[in-house]
């Protein structure tokens, strides 16, 4: 068995990380491909007005959180600098290599498996992730990691590397635009079976060029929600 196979294994049904009151039935997909004419229409760079187009998706859905975006490739990230690569377009880092999960700020980050802390970090750089947390996981003989991203200030406060986080814990909540890279509030969820030297951050948007090897060390998160 191969890790994404243990990682799929070791839940059963669907396994929030985010508020475990909201059941399954009220989270709805959502698509911010660059494929997506509506987001064509709308200043995608303001914070506030994509979370009025996330705010009116969920009302017409009748929904209380929306989430997608693994291997989505988005026009977002050309406001930024910091994912751009004006010599070489194929090095320009446009598809999603995580899972967003989009809900009010301050909603509350729970572990969907018991780990321990690895590491933490305010990533700063204007579009960035802002607050991380990176969890730490063993199974048996199998170590993997998930990152969580746009935090509030407060979730990385009073961490400490090594820190024993319980199944269903709350260890974190989500952060505003003001602090979690300019963003409508969301969490950002990856796997990573192999971390190498990061530590508080890792990449979570691919460019074409690197796409295979993120998608091996960066397998579907649904692999572990099952949200689908």
């Amino acid at each position: 068995m191969n890790l994404s196979e243990k990682i799929k294994s070791l839940t059963s049904d669907f396994t929030p990380v985010i508020d475990s009151s909201i059941p399954q039935e009220e989270y709805v997909k959502i698509d911010l491909s660059e494929e997506n004419e509506v987001l064509q229409k709308i200043d995608i760079t303001s914070a506030v007005i994509f979370q009025n187009y996330i705010t009116e998706f969920l009302k017409k859905k009748n929904a209380k959180v929306a989430y997608g975006g693994y291997l989505e490739k988005r026009a977002l990230y050309k406001r930024s600098s910091y994912f751009l690569a004006e010599e070489n377009p194929n090095k320009e880092r446009n598809i999603h290599i995580g899972l967003d999960i989009w809900a009010p700020a301050k909603t509350e980050i729970i572990a969907p498996l018991e780990g321990k802390i690895h590491s933490f970090k305010n990533n700063q750089n204007f579009g960035d992730y802002g607050p991380t947390i990176i969890l730490e996981h063993q199974v048996e003989s199998f170590k993997f990691y998930t990152l969580y991203g746009h935090l509030s200030l407060n979730s990385i406060e009073n961490c400490k590397v090594g820190k024993s986080i319980k199944q269903g814990e709350r260890f974190a909540e989500l952060g505003d635009s003001s602090v979690n890279g300019d963003y409508a509030p969301h969490l950002h969820f990856q796997l990573i079976l192999k971390i190498e030297d990061f530590k508080g951050d890792y990449p979570g948007v691919s460019s074409a060029e690197k796409l295979d090897f993120y998608k091996e060390n960066c397998p579907d998160p649904n692999l572990l929600l099952k949200i689908d």
